[in-house]
């Protein structure tokens, strides 16, 4: 298979592949048929009243989850919390805490077909989470993030997704960044702590 990054979903094949090479790295994942699937797989599995921050992500916010817990006052908003902090020394200051949230939302660059899973950060702000600070950790991402190996899941990480994420910053008035931070995440020893949510459609980058 290609090195090059698809735009289309990954095949039922691979999907099977994925799912069943995640299991067996201790991470729970779960393929819905729709974005709209997901948002309610989400709010079934992050429980009102617990603490909980969404990490920034393309994916969520074209799933609604992100426009779903803005100002949500039905969950201790960890992110609606830090904006409120005054000034941005605060705010990164704050920004510390969410690593231990008890639900830690987001989604990750790629995955690959035997289990691994690729995470880039360019401040390195969710990174703790991911791999231990948070209680809980929920994934989603689109399939067609799944790549047939690690080194090939790396390459789309490091090419296509660092490039993406460089538009969507000039998109907003920014310039173009490293990335800071990059995790491969082989194991998971908590059973039961990490959700993936697959959804066979190309969201995010």
């Amino acid at each position: 298979m290609s090195s090059q990054p698809t735009h289309t979903p990954a095949s039922v094949e691979s999907i099977s592949r994925t799912i069943e090479a995640l299991a067996a790295r201790n991470v729970d994942a779960v393929l819905v048929e729709s974005r709209e699937a997901a948002l309610v797989k989400l709010k079934e599995l992050v429980p009102e009243g617990c603490e909980v921050f969404v990490s920034t992500s393309e994916t969520l916010d074209t799933i609604g989850y992100t426009q779903y817990m803005d100002g949500n006052d039905r969950y201790i908003n960890l992110h609606d919390q830090m904006l409120a902090q005054p000034d941005a020394a605060s705010q990164r200051e704050f920004r510390r805490t969410t690593t231990t949230a008890d639900y830690f939302v987001g989604s990750v660059q790629a995955i690959a077909e035997t289990g691994e899973i690729v995470v880039a950060s360019g401040s390195g702000s969710q990174i703790g989470a991911f791999a231990y600070g948070a209680r809980r950790v929920i994934m989603v991402a689109g399939t067609q993030k799944i790549c047939s190996t690690l080194a090939e899941a790396e390459a789309r990480t490091r090419g296509y997704t660092l490039e993406m994420h460089d538009r969507w910053l000039e998109g907003r008035g920014g310039s173009a960044a490293p990335i800071g931070k990059f995790l491969v995440m082989e194991h998971e020893p908590v059973v039961g702590r990490i959700t993936m949510i697959l959804i066979p459609e190309s969201l995010g980058w």
